[in-house]
Protein backbone atom coordinates (compact mmCIF):
# COMPACT_ATOMS: atom_id res chain seq x y z
CA UNK A 1 0.00 0.00 0.00
CA UNK A 2 1.41 3.19 -1.17
CA UNK A 3 2.61 5.47 1.98
CA UNK A 4 0.37 8.91 2.09
CA UNK A 5 2.38 11.94 1.71
CA UNK A 6 1.53 14.59 4.55
CA UNK A 7 2.26 18.11 4.27
CA UNK A 8 2.63 20.02 7.69
CA UNK A 9 -0.01 20.81 9.32
CA UNK A 10 -2.25 18.04 7.89
CA UNK A 11 -3.54 14.79 8.92
CA UNK A 12 -5.41 11.78 6.85
CA UNK A 13 -7.85 9.74 7.81
CA UNK A 14 -10.37 7.62 6.47
CA UNK A 15 -13.62 8.52 5.46
CA UNK A 16 -16.47 6.35 6.18
CA UNK A 17 -17.70 5.48 2.28
CA UNK A 18 -15.70 4.24 0.05
CA UNK A 19 -12.07 4.11 -0.55
CA UNK A 20 -11.56 8.05 -0.76
CA UNK A 21 -9.60 9.44 1.80
CA UNK A 22 -10.43 12.83 3.62
CA UNK A 23 -7.79 15.31 4.46
CA UNK A 24 -8.12 17.50 7.55
CA UNK A 25 -6.74 20.05 8.44
CA UNK A 26 -5.22 20.50 11.58
CA UNK A 27 -5.30 24.12 12.02
CA UNK A 28 -9.04 24.67 12.02
CA UNK A 29 -10.30 20.85 11.26
CA UNK A 30 -11.37 21.70 8.32
CA UNK A 31 -11.78 18.45 6.04
CA UNK A 32 -11.01 18.21 2.22
CA UNK A 33 -11.27 15.32 -0.44
CA UNK A 34 -8.26 15.77 -2.38
CA UNK A 35 -4.87 16.21 -0.83
CA UNK A 36 -4.50 19.52 -3.65
CA UNK A 37 -7.38 21.41 -1.83
CA UNK A 38 -5.56 20.62 1.76
CA UNK A 39 -2.61 22.30 0.30
CA UNK A 40 -4.16 25.29 -0.91
CA UNK A 41 -6.12 25.67 1.74
CA UNK A 42 -3.24 25.88 3.83
CA UNK A 43 -1.61 29.05 2.45
CA UNK A 44 -4.58 31.27 4.53
CA UNK A 45 -2.45 29.86 7.79
CA UNK A 46 0.85 30.28 6.34
CA UNK A 47 0.23 33.27 4.30
CA UNK A 48 2.46 31.73 1.31
CA UNK A 49 1.16 33.47 -1.76
CA UNK A 50 3.32 31.48 -4.54
CA UNK A 51 1.65 33.26 -7.64
CA UNK A 52 2.73 36.59 -8.54
CA UNK A 53 1.29 39.42 -11.42
CA UNK A 54 3.80 40.32 -13.55
CA UNK A 55 1.98 44.06 -14.52
CA UNK A 56 1.94 44.66 -10.76
CA UNK A 57 3.23 42.48 -8.31
CA UNK A 58 0.33 41.43 -6.36
CA UNK A 59 0.71 38.04 -5.14
CA UNK A 60 -2.30 35.06 -4.32
CA UNK A 61 -3.07 31.98 -3.30
CA UNK A 62 -3.88 30.32 -5.86
CA UNK A 63 -3.93 30.84 -9.90
CA UNK A 64 -7.42 30.82 -10.90
CA UNK A 65 -7.53 34.14 -8.49
CA UNK A 66 -4.57 35.49 -10.42
CA UNK A 67 -5.96 34.98 -13.44
CA UNK A 68 -9.04 37.09 -12.17
CA UNK A 69 -6.88 40.04 -11.15
CA UNK A 70 -4.80 39.88 -14.74
CA UNK A 71 -7.95 41.06 -16.05
CA UNK A 72 -8.03 43.89 -14.77
CA UNK A 73 -4.79 44.88 -16.86
CA UNK A 74 -6.07 42.91 -20.25
CA UNK A 75 -9.28 44.63 -19.71
CA UNK A 76 -10.80 41.07 -20.56
CA UNK A 77 -14.07 40.57 -19.54
CA UNK A 78 -15.70 36.98 -20.40
CA UNK A 79 -18.86 37.24 -18.24
CA UNK A 80 -21.93 38.82 -20.08
CA UNK A 81 -25.74 40.11 -18.83
CA UNK A 82 -28.27 38.54 -21.23
CA UNK A 83 -30.39 41.37 -20.51
CA UNK A 84 -28.55 44.87 -20.79
CA UNK A 85 -25.19 43.57 -21.99
CA UNK A 86 -22.86 44.91 -19.26
CA UNK A 87 -20.04 42.92 -19.65
CA UNK A 88 -17.40 41.74 -16.27
CA UNK A 89 -14.16 39.81 -15.55
CA UNK A 90 -15.48 37.41 -12.99
CA UNK A 91 -18.88 35.24 -13.08
CA UNK A 92 -19.74 36.46 -9.19
CA UNK A 93 -20.12 40.15 -10.16
CA UNK A 94 -22.17 39.05 -12.93
CA UNK A 95 -23.96 37.31 -10.75
CA UNK A 96 -24.48 40.41 -8.14
CA UNK A 97 -25.12 42.12 -10.83
CA UNK A 98 -28.13 40.21 -12.86
CA UNK A 99 -30.32 40.74 -9.59
CA UNK A 100 -31.11 44.48 -10.95
CA UNK A 101 -32.82 42.63 -13.40
CA UNK A 102 -34.51 39.73 -11.18
CA UNK A 103 -35.06 41.92 -8.24
CA UNK A 104 -34.28 39.04 -5.55
CA UNK A 105 -32.54 39.97 -2.63
CA UNK A 106 -32.26 36.47 -0.75
CA UNK A 107 -30.14 37.82 1.80
CA UNK A 108 -32.14 39.17 4.92
CA UNK A 109 -31.52 40.95 8.72
CA UNK A 110 -33.21 38.49 11.44
CA UNK A 111 -33.33 41.94 13.66
CA UNK A 112 -35.16 44.38 10.91
CA UNK A 113 -35.77 42.61 7.81
CA UNK A 114 -34.08 44.34 5.39
CA UNK A 115 -33.26 42.52 2.46
CA UNK A 116 -29.92 42.63 0.69
CA UNK A 117 -28.75 41.06 -3.03
CA UNK A 118 -25.21 39.63 -1.58
CA UNK A 119 -24.14 38.29 2.14
CA UNK A 120 -21.37 40.84 1.76
CA UNK A 121 -23.90 43.63 1.97
CA UNK A 122 -26.25 41.92 4.64
CA UNK A 123 -23.01 41.84 6.69
CA UNK A 124 -21.73 45.58 7.37
CA UNK A 125 -25.67 46.29 7.59
CA UNK A 126 -26.02 43.72 10.87
CA UNK A 127 -23.55 45.86 12.41
CA UNK A 128 -25.95 48.68 12.91
CA UNK A 129 -27.86 46.61 15.28
CA UNK A 130 -24.72 45.11 16.73
CA UNK A 131 -22.79 48.12 17.52
CA UNK A 132 -19.72 46.26 16.39
CA UNK A 133 -17.21 48.51 14.46
CA UNK A 134 -13.90 46.57 13.12
CA UNK A 135 -12.28 48.85 11.46
CA UNK A 136 -10.35 51.37 13.32
CA UNK A 137 -7.75 54.57 12.39
CA UNK A 138 -4.14 54.10 13.28
CA UNK A 139 -3.99 57.65 13.40
CA UNK A 140 -7.02 58.93 15.54
CA UNK A 141 -8.08 55.29 17.01
CA UNK A 142 -12.13 56.23 15.58
CA UNK A 143 -13.59 52.84 14.37
CA UNK A 144 -15.82 52.41 11.66
CA UNK A 145 -18.47 49.34 10.65
CA UNK A 146 -17.00 49.37 7.31
CA UNK A 147 -13.60 49.29 5.78
CA UNK A 148 -14.66 52.24 3.11
CA UNK A 149 -15.57 54.71 5.39
CA UNK A 150 -12.62 53.96 6.88
CA UNK A 151 -10.77 54.25 4.02
CA UNK A 152 -12.68 57.96 3.03
CA UNK A 153 -11.74 58.64 6.90
CA UNK A 154 -8.28 58.69 6.35
CA UNK A 155 -8.05 60.99 4.02
CA UNK A 156 -8.40 63.68 6.64
CA UNK A 157 -5.64 62.52 8.07
CA UNK A 158 -3.27 62.23 4.79
CA UNK A 159 -4.65 65.03 3.04
CA UNK A 160 -5.21 62.94 -0.07
CA UNK A 161 -7.99 64.07 -2.39
CA UNK A 162 -7.74 61.37 -5.23
CA UNK A 163 -11.27 62.71 -7.22
CA UNK A 164 -10.50 65.63 -9.22
CA UNK A 165 -13.14 67.84 -11.12
CA UNK A 166 -12.08 67.91 -15.07
CA UNK A 167 -13.87 71.22 -15.20
CA UNK A 168 -12.36 73.34 -12.77
CA UNK A 169 -9.50 71.29 -11.16
CA UNK A 170 -10.96 71.43 -7.59
CA UNK A 171 -10.23 68.20 -5.58
CA UNK A 172 -12.21 65.91 -3.35
CA UNK A 173 -11.86 63.06 -1.06
CA UNK A 174 -14.94 60.54 -2.20
CA UNK A 175 -16.02 60.01 -5.67
CA UNK A 176 -19.78 60.87 -4.03
CA UNK A 177 -18.62 64.35 -3.50
CA UNK A 178 -16.54 64.51 -6.77
CA UNK A 179 -20.01 63.25 -8.78
CA UNK A 180 -22.23 65.84 -6.22
CA UNK A 181 -20.43 68.70 -7.09
CA UNK A 182 -19.72 67.93 -11.01
CA UNK A 183 -23.61 68.64 -11.28
CA UNK A 184 -22.62 72.33 -10.83
CA UNK A 185 -21.42 72.48 -14.21
CA UNK A 186 -23.61 70.30 -15.72
CA UNK A 187 -27.08 71.58 -14.17
CA UNK A 188 -28.11 68.09 -13.09
CA UNK A 189 -30.67 67.82 -10.86
CA UNK A 190 -31.72 64.22 -10.62
CA UNK A 191 -33.43 64.60 -7.34
CA UNK A 192 -37.33 65.47 -7.61
CA UNK A 193 -39.51 66.91 -5.00
CA UNK A 194 -42.89 65.03 -5.39
CA UNK A 195 -44.68 68.09 -3.44
CA UNK A 196 -43.61 70.83 -5.31
CA UNK A 197 -41.19 69.67 -8.25
CA UNK A 198 -38.14 71.38 -6.96
CA UNK A 199 -34.96 69.64 -7.75
CA UNK A 200 -32.04 69.08 -6.07
CA UNK A 201 -28.09 67.69 -7.05
CA UNK A 202 -28.37 65.31 -3.94
CA UNK A 203 -30.45 63.14 -1.76
CA UNK A 204 -29.65 65.02 0.69
CA UNK A 205 -30.35 68.41 -0.27
CA UNK A 206 -33.73 66.78 -1.42
CA UNK A 207 -34.45 65.59 2.30
CA UNK A 208 -33.85 68.41 4.21
CA UNK A 209 -36.08 70.26 1.61
CA UNK A 210 -38.81 67.74 2.34
CA UNK A 211 -39.04 68.92 5.78
CA UNK A 212 -40.91 71.89 4.47
CA UNK A 213 -43.75 69.80 3.67
CA UNK A 214 -43.52 67.30 6.58
CA UNK A 215 -42.97 69.94 9.38
CA UNK A 216 -40.49 67.99 10.45
CA UNK A 217 -37.57 69.63 12.92
CA UNK A 218 -35.18 67.10 14.42
CA UNK A 219 -32.45 69.20 15.11
CA UNK A 220 -33.49 71.05 19.10
CA UNK A 221 -31.91 73.27 21.31
CA UNK A 222 -31.35 72.13 24.65
CA UNK A 223 -30.99 75.69 26.12
CA UNK A 224 -34.59 76.69 25.37
CA UNK A 225 -36.16 73.66 22.86
CA UNK A 226 -36.55 75.63 19.89
CA UNK A 227 -36.67 73.48 17.21
CA UNK A 228 -35.02 73.29 13.48
CA UNK A 229 -35.33 71.93 10.29
CA UNK A 230 -31.44 71.97 9.90
CA UNK A 231 -28.20 71.53 11.98
CA UNK A 232 -26.93 74.86 10.70
CA UNK A 233 -29.74 76.55 11.69
CA UNK A 234 -29.49 75.48 14.91
CA UNK A 235 -25.82 76.37 15.31
CA UNK A 236 -26.97 79.78 14.19
CA UNK A 237 -29.34 80.27 17.38
CA UNK A 238 -27.35 78.65 19.46
CA UNK A 239 -25.25 82.24 19.59
CA UNK A 240 -27.60 83.61 21.00
CA UNK A 241 -27.34 81.38 24.65
CA UNK A 242 -23.29 81.75 23.90
CA UNK A 243 -23.07 85.47 23.12
CA UNK A 244 -20.20 84.13 20.47
CA UNK A 245 -20.31 86.71 16.98
CA UNK A 246 -18.07 84.85 14.55
CA UNK A 247 -18.70 87.08 11.57
CA UNK A 248 -16.57 90.43 12.06
CA UNK A 249 -16.65 93.34 9.88
CA UNK A 250 -13.13 94.61 8.78
CA UNK A 251 -14.18 98.13 8.11
CA UNK A 252 -15.37 99.11 11.78
CA UNK A 253 -15.36 95.98 13.82
CA UNK A 254 -18.64 95.19 14.43
CA UNK A 255 -19.12 91.71 14.82
CA UNK A 256 -22.05 89.07 13.83
CA UNK A 257 -23.87 85.77 14.49
CA UNK A 258 -24.10 84.93 11.15
CA UNK A 259 -22.48 85.84 7.60
CA UNK A 260 -26.08 87.16 6.69
CA UNK A 261 -26.08 89.17 8.89
CA UNK A 262 -22.59 91.02 8.19
CA UNK A 263 -23.16 90.87 4.79
CA UNK A 264 -26.34 93.08 5.07
CA UNK A 265 -24.57 95.06 7.76
CA UNK A 266 -21.61 95.68 4.59
CA UNK A 267 -24.36 97.41 2.92
CA UNK A 268 -23.56 100.70 5.03
CA UNK A 269 -20.00 101.16 4.15
CA UNK A 270 -20.35 99.73 0.30
CA UNK A 271 -23.78 102.16 -0.35
CA UNK A 272 -24.93 98.73 -2.01
CA UNK A 273 -29.12 98.48 -2.11
CA UNK A 274 -30.55 95.01 -1.48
Amino acid sequence: MEENKKTPGAQVSVKPKGRERRHKCQQCDKYFTKSEGLKVHLRIHTGEKPYSCEECGTTFTTSSNLKKHQRIHTGEKPYSCEECGKAFTQSGHLKIHQVIHTGEKPYSCEECGKTFTTSSALKPHQRIHTGEEPYWCEWCGQTFARSSALKIHQHIHTGEKPYSCEECGKTFTTSYHHKKHHRIHTGENPYNCEECGKTFTSSHGLKKHLRIHTGEKPYWCEECGETFTASFRLQKHLRIHTGENPYNCEECGKTFTSSHGLKKHLRIHTGENP
